[in-house]
């Protein structure tokens, strides 16, 4: 116990074995729905046949790369942040190599899925050495000061954002976009129970998240694994549902992961046969991969690490250099195994929020990824409901982030303002970044207040204002 306290700086870092015991535990239940969201995204739909395959080979190389990204962070960054694929990044990988060749009479759906491969590993080793280099934790530290206070409150938006869609509690509306849930439409002319089955996800939801904050106002350790755990009891309990279990689907899982998935990147070199405007279509795709897990990083890292309290003296996350490069090795492995980009977590939020202040964190959500490639995966057990509350009470304790920005300074404000809001109004940390990059080079060009330091900053926006116009996302 000595020797894991003093490896893993527990005692140092102000935490117990226990706490990071529970706040690993929370971190997975908060994330462990990208075990079956994750092929979903990639495959789109169930087509059958090949599709069915490669489903079954993302969903263990899924697991799998999740514990590669997760343990770096244990064992090197010793951190308690995860690591799996980035949701919006396997919509992309879809949308850009598996749904053309499904639309094409002539599309070869394999081919497809092992161009995206490739792709995903070129960024994965552009990443590998811009860390190795430390330019990847230059970037990070060269981006002005507003932005780095607004990215954690916007994160949290985002984090409360995806907590109130997960469980309904925010819906689509065609005339106004999003709407709070409809309570009538959903019990109205219904038998009670099937009244209550319709409601009780939003309904124990927000009671979960009323229970989070008075657990902790009273000061009550592990109230966010204890509203998990209570959630999702009183869920099954009043809804007399049980879990979908496949066991039989393990097997299969695994044989098709050793023929599609393990160094399905390394066939994938057919996409430069299409000429020159194959290669600049490849180059292209490229550079989005990478911008947009580069700051979807970088935006978690400074978000979770100002939560646990872990930014140095000028405000960014200790051991970023470790951080940058565990997710560019992630990346890489992902490619490698058979899925899309891997990147640092946002719901890690979770767990700091949970009192996780070490690697031990990781490794504890590491063992129970594990865990998923032999039981059916955990996040069928635990419902949205039950996990939302988490993101929502996360969501709350960032956005005193905001708060430091000066307000004052137009040229401030109005960047670190777009940073925040557009993080959960396009569902992307890094579009976030973006535009609060791009808003503060052309305010400070425009009022004269830019400056040699800002050339950084200049260049990301630059470089997005081109995603922007070239790649559909």
């Amino acid at each position: 116990m000595n020797k894991m306290d003093k490896f893993f700086k527990i005692s140092e870092r102000g935490s117990t074995v226990k706490t990071e015991i529970i706040a690993g535990l929370t971190t997975f239940f908060a994330m462990a729905y990208i075990v079956v969201t994750n092929p979903n995204q990639i495959v789109g739909f169930n087509f059958g046949g090949e599709l069915d395959a490669i489903w079954n080979a993302v969903y263990v190389a899924s697991i799998l790369v999740a514990m590669v990204g997760t343990l770096l962070y244990a064992f090197y960054a010793k951190l308690p942040f995860a690591q799996a694929c980035g949701m919006g990044l396997n919509s992309f990988f879809f949308v850009s190599f598996i749904l053309p060749e499904i639309l094409s009479p002539q599309g070869d759906v394999i081919k497809g899925y092992r161009e995206g491969l490739l792709i995903i590993l070129l960024s994965g080793v552009v990443f590998l050495i811009l860390s190795v280099t430390g330019a990847r934790s230059y970037i990070a530290r060269s981006l002005p000061d507003c932005l780095k206070k607004a990215i954690p409150a916007g994160i949290g938006l985002f984090i409360a954002f995806i907590g109130f869609k997960n469980v309904g509690i925010i819906q689509a509306n065609m005339y106004t976009f999003v709407q709070f849930f409809d309570f009538h439409g959903a019990v109205a002319d219904k038998p009670f129970f099937d009244a209550w089955k319709a409601i009780a996800p939003v309904v124990l939801a927000l009671l979960g998240l009323f229970l989070i904050a008075v657990l902790d106002k009273k000061k009550i350790k592990g109230s966010v694994i204890i509203t998990i755990a209570s959630v999702t009891v009183l869920y099954y309990l009043t809804t007399w549902t049980l879990p979908d279990f496949d066991l039989g689907k393990i097997g299969q899982s695994f044989a098709d992961f050793g023929s599609y998935g393990f160094i399905g990147a390394f066939k994938g070199f057919s996409i430069f046969e299409g000429g020159a405007s194959a290669v600049v279509n490849a180059i292209v795709l490229t550079i989005t991969f990478c911008l947009v897990d580069m700051f979807d990083t970088i935006g978690t890292l400074y978000g979770t690490a100002s939560q646990a309290d872990m930014l140095d003296e000028n405000g960014d996350p200790i051991d970023i250099d470790k951080s940058m490069a565990s997710d560019s090795i992630a990346t890489v492995s992902g490619a490698v195994l058979g899925t899309s980009t891997c990147t640092t977590y946002v719901e890690s939020a979770a767990g700091v929020a949970a009192g996780g202040r070490t690697g031990l964190t990781s490794l504890v959500t590491a063992i129970c990824f594990a865990a998923c490639l032999f039981l059916t995966p955990v996040a069928a057990i635990v419902p949205a409901c039950a996990t939302a509350p988490a993101l929502i009470y996360v969501g709350v304790l960032m956005l005193k982030n905001f708060a430091k920005v000066d307000m004052s300074d137009i040229t401030a404000a109005v960047p670190a303002f777009l940073a925040l809001i557009m993080m959960p109004l396009t569902y992307s940390i890094s579009n976030g970044i973006a535009v609060g990059a791009i808003s503060y080079t052309l305010i400070t060009l425009a009022t004269g207040k830019f400056k040699k330091k800002d050339i950084i900053v200049a260049i990301i926006g630059i470089l997005f204002t081109l995603r922007f116009f070239l790649v559909t996302m």
